[in-house]
């Protein structure tokens, strides 16, 4: 009791002498406590005070209660943009208990957005078994095109493709209507797990709802013909995009970007010996458009800019996937570089990669066949074995 006495004591007295004064010797640093209210040079709002919570497992609720409970009003508008900045910032857990005193005050009217926003921060906070669990049990009214894209977009970016691909088959028999970015997300997947062949397919559908393409979906299209080294198609979508009535400025520097890759020959000319940045980051999206220009650098046969890329990518902090060696084996195995080739696998038998396209590497293990490049496929099987992954050995 006596220490609960000293505890309220010293409380009283916070605004006078704050905690982080009173542990200025470290011990604020290694709590991550830091008072709420702020310094006479701070400013006093509801942002500020929620953003001071430095440790997750302190309440965002319990401020939003103390700000309401001293008077102030707080709008939607406002919540809305406070857990904006705080995804911004990587703060889930706090974005989304204001996500929750949204849903629990019955004056705040949620918009699709705001469910489908609840949606992704469900999966980043609590997994997406309770994302699931959430949009199940949304009534009708609010399961939506913008709820059922943030569900596809957390399948997707946790590679379920069975998951998603269910999901999207209930998308295809839905009454609503969907823009581009809900057929992204499954040919973002696709490219991601390797199965560039279903891409195609998705086009079509998007087509046949007359959903208007938008440059990602030109984008990832033109990704999985040019896996597929299919440069005539590659070709015909980039006129398509000339005659889209959406072009615009943008979209004209991407065509006459991809159009260099495809035909120019001042490709082989390029300067960089580094072409990524190797302590960055590299997302999805850049990963699908580094293995396409390795793809059509096999097309215009320069090996040496095959050489950079592979290099450049190693060299970065991101884990590779099975689809990135299939695509650096196909590009060597088209040149004829054998040498290369073993080299790649002996760097993939040393890699932590744990997913496999199976089929992809059956196509390989094929080309090795046909090849005659008996050891290197008897290489690459006994990769696929001890990583427990079965193939038909031809």
């Amino acid at each position: 009791m006596a220490s609960r006495s000293l505890f309220l004591s010293l409380r009283r007295r916070s605004s006078n002498c704050s905690f982080s004064r009173l542990f200025s010797s470290g011990g604020a640093s290694s709590t991550g406590y830091v008072d709420e209210y702020p310094n006479k040079s701070e400013t006093d709002d509801l942002k500020s005070r929620i953003f001071r919570l430095r440790l997750a497992k302190r309440s965002a609720t319990t401020v939003i209660e103390k700000w309401v409970g001293e008077g102030n009003q707080v709008s939607i508008s406002d919540l809305r943009q406070i857990s904006k900045d705080l995804r911004k910032s990587q703060r889930f857990k706090h974005a989304l208990e204001i996500s929750e005193w949204m849903v629990s005050h019955e004056e705040y009217k949620l918009s699709d957005t705001d469910y489908a926003i609840r949606i992704d921060l469900m999966t980043k906070v609590f997994g997406i078994d309770a994302a699931e669990r959430y949009f199940e049990d949304l009534p009708p009214t609010a399961k939506t095109s913008e709820t059922y894209t943030a569900l596809l977009h957390s399948y997707a970016a946790a590679k379920l493709t069975e998951k998603a691909e269910e999901l999207y088959e209930r998308i295809k028999g839905s009454d609503l209507s969907f823009s581009a970015l809900t057929y992204n997300e499954i040919m973002t997947l696709y490219m991601s797990v390797g199965q560039v062949e279903k891409v195609s397919s998705v086009v079509e559908e998007l087509k046949r709802q007359k959903v208007a393409p938008d440059i990602f979906t030109y984008n990832l299209w033109i990704s999985s013909c040019a896996a597929a080294l299919n440069i005539d198609q590659v070709r015909r979508i980039l006129d398509e995009m000339r005659c889209d009535s959406g072009c615009n400025d943008n979209w004209v520097r991407y065509i006459n970007v991809v159009n260099v890759y495809v035909t120019a020959s001042r490709l082989a000319n390029a300067e960089s010996s580094y072409p990524i940045e190797t302590e960055k980051g590299i997302t999805q999206r850049e990963w699908i458009t580094y293995d396409f220009l390795v793809m059509l650098y096999a097309g215009l046969g320069s090996k040496d800019k095959i050489d950079q890329i592979w290099k450049s990518l190693r060299m970065t902090k991101q884990k590779m996937t099975s689809r990135n060696y299939i695509c650096i084996l196909s590009s060597y195995l088209i040149l004829g570089h054998w040498k290369e080739v073993g080299e790649v696998i002996d760097q993939w038998k040393q890699s932590t990669t744990i997913d496999f396209d199976i089929s992809a590497c059956n196509r390989i293990l094929s080309a090795f066949a046909d090849f005659a490049l008996t050891e290197k496929a008897n290489d690459l099987h006994l990769l696929l074995i001890q990583r427990n992954c079965s193939s038909t050995k031809e």
